[in-house]
Parts: C-alpha cells; sequence; structure tokens
C-alpha cells in the first residue's frame, strides 16, 4: 500500500455493554468422527454391534487363528447388553490358537486400561491379550487372563506398549495347543460381549490432549447439539455405560456413541471449564422428555430425575443453566421439520415444562437466517424466549462460493464474512426492536463457521482449515464483539473433527473422511493440533476484555461481488482492515483486534485516544500463502507470534501488517 492507513481509537466512549465470553464458545456433535477423535477409546466395535463379515466376526474385527476348523458367529448380547457377543470355537484337536484382532495405535510407555466381558466352557482357563507389531511380528504387550466362569464375568486389567505404532494389532486369543479336552457340543467356546482400551491419561473417556487443548481456547460455553439431537432421547445415554443401547445414529448414520452421554458431556464442561448449553430434542422428542432432561441435571435427590442421577454416581446437581429448544427445526433434512407458526405453539409447550422444572434457566429458542421465521416465532412467543439462535454458516449458501469459484474470487468472498453476520445479525436486530415485547430478546450464534461448499461428501484442500478461513473467522469474531449488546453466544461448529470444520485435529483427517486412506496412513494418527482458526480463537479468548471502544478506520479496499439475494448485499468495496477494540474492566488495558482482510502488507498508524502508554505487544497470525494449513506433518505450521513494539514520539504505534493476517494489539497504561 502505498498510503499510510489510520485507526483511531477513542478509549473515553467505551460502551456500557459488557462483553460476554460466551461469544467464544465451542460447540459438541456426535457427527462423523467427532466422537472417535475427541474420546481415548483406541478400539472400535467395542460392543460388536456391527454385522458380521462373511467369516462371522463382526465387521470391526478380523479373525485370527492358526486352525482349520475355528469358528466365528455373532450371538445376542449379555444380559442388560446390547449389540451382540462375539463367539470363538476352536477344537482341542486342531492343537491351535484362535481369535479376534484389531489394529490399533498406541504410544511407546503409556499403559492401557482394558475391560473384558466374557463368558467360557469350562475348559478354557486363559485368555491371552497381546499387542502386536503385524510387520516385524515382535511383541509390544501382553496380557494373560484367568478365565475363571462359565457365566458372564467383567475383567479389567492393563497393557502397557513398549513402543509408539498407528498399526499395531490388538489380539485376543484362546488356545488348544496345551489344553486338551474332548471335543462336543459345547466345548471350546469363548464369548465375547465388550473389550475396550482406555489410555491411562485420558480425563474421564476424552483425550488428556484434547481437554487440555480446550482449555487453551478458554470457551466460555460448550454447546451440546446438531442434527443428530433432534432423534436423541437423554435416557439412552445415562447410567452404566455397557447396559446403553446401541442406536443408529439417524443424522449421520453409523453409531450414536453411548459413552458421551449427559453426565460425560458436563464432567467435559466442568473438565474444561465452561458453561454448558444443552439442547433439547424438539423434533422427535416431548415437553416432558426435555423436562426430564432438566430435572436429571437440576433436579435434587427428592425428584425422580434427581435421584436417578444420585444413583448413576452424580449426587450433586450440575446447575445447567442455558437450554436450547431445537435445533434448525426450519429445515427438511431435520427430524421434526415445520412451520414457524408450528414451532412457536411447540416452543411455548417445551418452554413452559421446562420453566415448571427450573424457573432460574435460560431458553433459547430455535431462529433462522431468514426473517419471515423469526417473525413468526417471536409473534407467537416471545414472553416465553431469553434468546433467539442463528446460524451462520459463511461461504456456499452465503456469497455462492464453488469448486470452480477462481482462487482470488473465492478468498474475497470468505472474507467479508463479517459483513454477511452483520447484515443477518442487523435484521434479526430490526425485529426485536420493532415491538416492546421483543426488547428482553439477545442473539446466540449457537453455530458459525466458513462452510465453502455444501457439507457433503468432497475431497481436496480442505478449505476450511486454510489460514484464509481464520481470517475470514477471526474478522467475524470482530463483528460478534462489535455487536455484543445483542449476540451473547458464539459456538464455533466444531470442537474436534466432526465434519471438516473441527478445530482441533487429531490424526490425519484434515480430508473429507468419506474420501481418502484410511486412518493411520501418515503414520502420526495420535498427533493432535489446531487448525490456523483453532490459533485465532485461542488468541481473541484469552485477551481481558470486557467493554467495547470505537473505532475510526481509515484504509484501503478491495473489490467484492456481494451476497445471494436473500442477504440484500450488492457488489461493492469492502475495507481491507477489519477492526474491534476492547477495554479491560479496570480499563487499563486496550486490546485492538485488527484483521488485514487484503492481499498486500499495510502500514497502519494506530492513535489510542485518552490512553497514555509507552510500549504494546503484537500478536500475529500470518503466513505468505493464504491456502496453507496445519497437518500432522507440519501441526504448528501457523500459530500466533508474539513481538513487543514501541510507540513513537507522537504516542501513535506505526505497524506493517502482512497480508491476509490477524493481529492483536495489547496496550498497558
Amino acid at each position: 500500500m502505498n498510503n499510510l492507513s489510520t485507526i483511531t481509537i477513542d478509549t473515553a466512549a467505551a460502551g456500557e455493554e459488557r462483553i460476554n465470553p460466551f461469544i467464544f464458545g465451542h460447540f459438541v456433535e456426535d457427527i462423523r468422527d467427532h466422537m472417535d477423535a475427541m474420546l481415548a477409546f483406541t478400539l472400535k466395535d467395542m460392543d460388536f454391534e456391527e454385522d458380521a463379515a462373511s467369516h462371522g466376526v463382526s465387521a470391526g474385527w478380523y479373525p485370527v487363528t492358526n486352525g482349520k476348523n475355528t469358528q466365528y458367529s455373532l450371538e445376542p448380547a449379555a444380559p442388560k447388553h446390547s449389540g451382540h457377543s462375539q463367539r470363538i470355537r476352536i477344537l482341542s484337536d486342531d492343537r491351535c490358537y484362535g481369535g479376534i484382532a484389531q489394529r490399533v495405535a498406541v504410544k511407546g510407555g503409556m499403559t492401557y486400561r482394558l475391560q473384558l466381558v466374557a463368558r467360557a466352557a469350562i475348559e478354557l482357563k486363559v485368555l491371552v491379550c497381546e499387542l502386536v507389531d503385524p510387520e516385524t511380528g515382535d511383541q509390544l504387550g501382553k496380557a494373560q487372563l484367568e478365565l475363571t466362569n462359565h457365566n458372564w464375568q467383567t475383567y479389567e486389567f492393563e497393557l502397557t506398549a513398549l513402543k509408539s505404532l498407528d498399526r499395531a494389532e490388538l489380539r485376543l486369543l484362546i488356545s488348544s495347543e496345551e489344553e486338551v479336552w474332548r471335543d462336543s457340543t459345547g466345548s471350546g467356546m469363548l464369548w465375547i460381549d465388550h473389550v475396550s482400551m482406555l489410555s491411562e491419561d485420558s480425563v474421564g473417556f476424552v483425550k488428556r490432549e484434547v481437554v487440555e487443548m480446550t482449555r487453551q481456547l478458554k470457551p466460555g460455553m460448550m454447546r451440546l447439539a446438531g442434527n443428530y439431537i433432534s432423534a436423541y432421547h437423554f435416557e439412552h445415554a445415562i447410567g452404566p455405560v455397557l447396559e446403553r443401547p446401541n442406536l443408529v445414529n439417524e443424522a449421520w448414520g453409523g453409531w450414536t456413541n453411548k459413552y458421551f452421554g449427559t453426565d460425560e458431556f458436563l464432567a467435559f464442561c466442568q473438565a474444561t471449564d465452561t458453561e454448558p448449553l444443552i439442547c433439547v430434542n424438539a423434533g422427535t422428542g416431548t415437553p416432558e422428555e426435555a423436562a426430564a432432561w432438566l430435572e436429571y441435571c437440576n433436579g435434587d435427590e427428592s425428584t425422580p430425575y434427581g435421584a436417578l442421577r444420585a444413583k448413576n454416581g452424580h449426587p450433586e446437581p450440575y446447575r445447567v443453566r442455558y437450554w436450547e429448544i431445537g435445533n434448525e427445526i426450519y429445515g427438511p433434512w431435520q427430524h421434526g421439520h415445520c412451520t414457524a407458526e408450528q414451532f412457536a405453539e411447540r416452543y411455548i409447550r417445551f418452554a413452559e415444562a421446562l420453566k415448571r422444572v427450573d424457573p432460574e434457566v435460560v431458553l433459547l429458542a430455535c431462529g433462522d437466517v431468514d426473517p419471515a421465521w423469526n417473525r413468526a416465532l417471536l409473534s407467537a412467543a416471545a414472553e416465553h424466549i431469553d434468546m433467539l439462535t442463528l446460524h451462520i454458516y459463511h461461504g456456499a449458501a452465503t456469497v455462492g462460493i464453488h469448486p470452480g469459484t477462481p482462487k482470488e474470487a473465492r478468498y474475497t468472498a470468505v472474507s467479508s464474512f463479517p459483513e454477511i453476520s452483520r447484515a443477518i445479525i442487523g435484521q434479526a436486530g430490526e425485529l426485536i426492536n420493532s415491538d416492546t415485547r421483543y426488547g428482553h430478546i439477545k442473539l446466540a450464534i449457537t453455530e458459525y463457521n466458513t462452510m465453502y461448499y455444501p457439507n457433503t461428501i468432497r475431497k481436496g484442500l480442505p478449505n476450511e482449515h486454510t489460514l484464509e478461513a481464520a481470517v475470514a473467522n477471526a474478522a467475524n469474531l470482530n463483528e460478534f464483539i462489535r455487536q455484543s449488546n445483542l449476540v451473547q453466544i458464539g459456538s464455533y461448529s466444531d470442537l474436534v473433527n466432526g465434519w471438516l470444520g473441527g478445530c482441533i485435529r487429531v490424526g490425519d483427517h484434515y480430508a473429507d473422511q468419506y474420501r481418502g486412506k484410511i486412518a493411520g496412513w501418515s503414520g502420526k494418527s495420535q498427533t493432535v493440533y489446531g487448525t490456523p482458526t483453532y490459533h485465532v480463537m485461542q488468541l481473541y479468548a484469552n485477551r481481558p476484555i470486557a467493554s467495547v471502544v470505537p473505532v475510526q478506520t481509515e484504509c484501503g479496499s478491495y473489490p467484492w461481488e456481494g451476497s445471494r439475494p436473500e442477504f440484500g448485499l450488492a457488489a461493492s468495496p469492502l475495507p481491507t482492515l477489519d477492526v474491534a477494540a476492547c477495554l479491560d474492566d479496570s480499563k487499563q488495558v486496550l486490546t485492538v483486534f485488527v484483521v488485514n482482510r487484503g492481499l498486500e502488507s499495510e502500514e497502519v498508524d494506530i492513535r489510542a485516544l485518552a490512553f497514555e502508554q509507552e510500549q504494546a505487544v503484537l500478536w500475529e497470525i500470518g503466513a505468505d500463502d493464504y491456502e496453507v494449513i496445519n497437518s500432522v506433518f507440519e501441526p504448528d505450521r501457523i500459530r500466533a507470534t508474539e513481538r513487543s513494539l514501541t510507540l513513537s514520539d507522537d504516542g501513535h504505534l506505526r505497524v506493517r501488517l502482512r497480508p491476509h493476517s490477524v493481529n492483536v494489539l495489547e496496550l498497558q497504561r
């Protein structure tokens, strides 16, 4: 840039509204591999829920035997369990071993806690569990169990891996090589109903790295919701985990993860110091069921569901304050889809049922970016609504990006995220201000992210993981900050893997999970890292901000082709710099968020009125190419760097900003 850009901040005119830290919230959903990536279990198909392959073994496993007559079949599960049990039969005359195996990723020196539910024919005395390097045959760990009962028995034991290996093999084996018996109708049989393998450093059932990285995000709020919630019934995922049913995930296919139910979600919130937000099933569920869920979380032990929670090991109420009624009910992809008028009637019944259980809860109503839906909903139900939700996915749906969009046009389109959000929030704000009945209502953006193309089967560059997406998301966070008088909650979609948006990435699934190589292809499937957007959110959420300060920016511009027609934004030049500024509670710390959306570096003069200081700290997230990503091969390629700046004699800061970069300045009196 030839001209000097200027940013003038009037610290004496700070707003009175407090910025809610919940705007930096996150979102977990049982979608694709979100739970598999988040949880610390190394095995899949732990309850033998899959159909049997041609050899009679549940599809998540495979047979291992050197016998000619080893037999496999799936049979009914143990009492109170679902899925199947896996039957294995060896013959004494074969003098063989037989069993099942699965590929697992293990860490050297890590101890794994294994749980096995099994029963055995009386002549079977021992089961061997071993970790093996299938390429070399080297044994990485071994445990030997005494089989003590023909009836179902739970066995717990430990196994320590001697070295790290992405494609180790876990084997469960019985043998007739030393024991001798008469082969008859019921001899030589082992039934396994459940087998799990959990690393000893897990936090509950969650990977320690995921917990630690989530803490670093300082998210404020954690939302449990998503498309699957409209066919989700909370009682299926409480109580003893092995007695929970195996259920199909009706929204996304595959199996609903029964190991991350209400208690596990709330334990995760406690471990990460986040406020929980639970979205109830207003699709196929009932008000009574929603009220029972609330009572399970907040009722004391004198209530039926509070007593059930205590029985399940949690005597103290969780005191979950925020409850969302309905997830995207406006969409035909959602179970329980209906009109706005029908939803308003449904919402009132749910709201009344929840308030009867706990009058102090804050209720969020499923809103839409379509003002017509919100108008009908508020007209009928405003008195029952504390917050109206919006989901803003920016890309294909808002500015028409498609796989054929040229690279630079795609960049300028996606970097318009704050303009799109401003238009959507503005329409909702106009509606709220149009009637005194609505004046108490705030906004909760309970899902947002860049979504370049429809969330369907695709592959190629994972744009949602790029620096380009991080620039767009940072500018959008600036808009949330500027609109903090109205926007109280933001939930970034998703937290871990899941669809392409997850900002914490586990393993080599940086492309769509429905295409590409199988897990472990990189040899680094245990690497946990953050996308560039992760580092943006970590940087933003850890700043001490409390109130918004007015900013005047003079800078260059770049051409923009405008939004899709329904958002009403015509082609226009957009400013290269997107800026928000905040003071902390003490008024002693000034934070300035500056996103350079331009494709050239920009020299900027920053002046803070009524704020005397000598030095500043600058954090920068940037790179030479806006398409770069973090991956298992370069997990730290994009992250925030920090340096000190000195003010000029006139009290200004002069700084050169890299193109397509995210910059945060902190000044202290």
